[in-house]
């Protein structure tokens, strides 16, 4: 069919239906406008997908080692210090150590450093300190098996030693345990004493012990605390000194003697 117009027939313009179902035949439109989503996927805009934070766990194995590792250091460091600080201990004060020591004798009165040539009487037996010869008894851990004098002995005192002394009568097995403890040892030495009160007797300056036994724990006691610290001359030696035994110390012409064969 056609319609006539001024301009002449014209065909009848082609009529698109919005809306509904297409006409039989048509394609669907495909020009400008929204898309259809495919089918199963309902439409509208997509919302944003909000990432999953995975939380990772917490390695604990290096945590418990160093944990671990870090207590045992303390526990180390702390039995350390209560070992070397408490009453006793080698880092306390040597005079609290000594003056712990259950029967211990210290002579708190002042004990004169004078030298001489000439025998001398004591107030202790053995003696802890006083005048005494110009020449100290060899302490490089010397067992004499004879008494000394004692004014060499007083002088090896001075010096830092500990001066172990025994009576005779002590049996042989106790003496040869007293030895062990001081052979060898610098500023340490030993001898028996006449008219000794009592078996054991140990001598530092200014301190004195006397026990009963030789395996009296205070013995190793007294001398960790004294040997070396109760000195007059900190620094000085205990070689080259008098080796001689006897009751009487070396005259002036036997202490120049034995200067000159220490100097030659």
């Amino acid at each position: 069919m056609s319609i006539s117009t001024q301009g002449g027939e014209q065909h009848r313009p082609n009529v698109v239906k919005v809306g509904g179902k297409p006409a039989a035949g048509a394609k669907p439109a495909t020009g400008g406008g929204a898309k259809t989503p495919p089918k199963g996927v309902k439409g509208g805009p997509k919302k944003p997908i909000t990432p999953v934070k995975v939380n990772q766990g917490r390695n604990w194995g290096p945590i418990a080692m160093f944990a671990a590792v870090g207590l045992i250091a303390v526990g180390i460091i702390g039995w350390g210090a209560w070992a070397a600080f408490r009453p006793g201990g080698a880092g306390y004060d040597w005079e609290t150590r000594a003056n712990a020591i259950d029967g211990i004798t210290h002579v708190t009165t002042e004990l004169k450093s004078n030298h001489t040539y000439n025998p001398e009487k004591y107030d202790q037996n053995p003696p802890v300190g006083g005048t005494h010869s110009y020449v100290w008894q060899q302490c490089m851990g010397d067992v004499y098996e004879a008494p000394i004098p004692n004014e060499h002995a007083v002088h090896s005192l001075e010096h830092g030693a500990v001066w172990v002394t025994y009576r005779k009568d002590l049996p042989a097995d106790q003496v040869a345990a007293l030895a062990a403890k001081v052979e060898g040892k610098e500023m340490m030495l030993m001898s028996p004493v006449e008219n000794l009160d009592k078996p054991i007797s140990l001598q530092a300056w200014g301190y004195q012990l006397k026990v009963d036994n030789a395996s009296d724990s205070r013995i190793d006691d007294f001398i960790g605390a004294l040997r070396v610290n109760a000195t007059q001359e900190p620094g000085a030696t205990c070689q080259g000194g008098n080796t001689a035994t006897g009751d009487k110390p070396l005259n002036e012409q036997q202490v120049a003697a034995l200067t000159q064969q220490q100097q030659g």
